[in-house]
């Protein structure tokens, strides 16, 4: 799952995780969010509705990361005249910064899971002293190989623990639909 992996996914149109709209989960927890000039940052952001979401509400500091390079160009066509959003085209990994509040939207489910451990190192690296970490993680296993890739709960503390602490880490009550029952919301605080 390299930088042609997803291209070709984009390529193709072959983008299931995509709802068409931001999630309600990150819409709620961000809308009482009170520092509009936080640098925030959304990995693997697809179309980055949570974007379009921040800006609607007054976010002033957004980074938006993606692989694929369609996506980065499809993004810097839909934000073309913003100034508040600045679009790359990166690896997650490779990319060097600092933030206040890091998204996560189907960007953790997307990776190998023998990466998981590294995200989370990566997300801490990433944020400032008290960052955030927030978002939904599924909390499920899928029938077929992954992408998505699912888990528990239970792993993902594994993951997360070293390098956060939990403020919710819970069943995800404002799930869309077709992920009610399925998916955990997390707010997690840099160590």
């Amino acid at each position: 799952m390299d930088k042609s992996f997803w291209e070709s996914r984009w390529q193709e149109k072959n983008t299931g995780w995509d709802i068409g709209y931001a999630n309600p989960a990150i819409s709620n927890f961000m809308e009482q969010y009170p520092n509009k000039g936080a640098a925030i940052l959304i990995a693997g952001c697809g179309n980055a509705y949570e974007a379009e979401f921040l800006l609607k509400n007054g976010f002033t500091n957004i980074t938006l990361i993606d692989i694929a390079e369609t996506a980065v160009k499809n993004l810097q066509e839909k934000f073309k005249v913003e100034k508040s959003i600045r679009i790359l085209c990166e690896d997650y990994f490779e990319h060097n910064d600092t933030y206040d509040v890091l998204i996560e939207q189907t960007f953790f489910c997307a990776i190998n899971p023998i990466q998981r451990a590294d995200y989370a190192q990566k997300a801490h690296s990433l944020l400032n002293d008290n960052g955030i970490l927030m978002g939904v993680l599924f909390n499920r296993e899928f029938d077929k190989a992954g992408p998505p890739f699912g888990g528990t709960a239970e792993e993902y503390l594994e993951y997360f623990k070293p390098y956060f602490d939990l403020k919710i880490f819970e069943t995800c009550h404002s799930s869309v639909p077709q992920r009610q029952g399925s998916e955990l919301f997390i707010h997690l605080i840099k160590k």
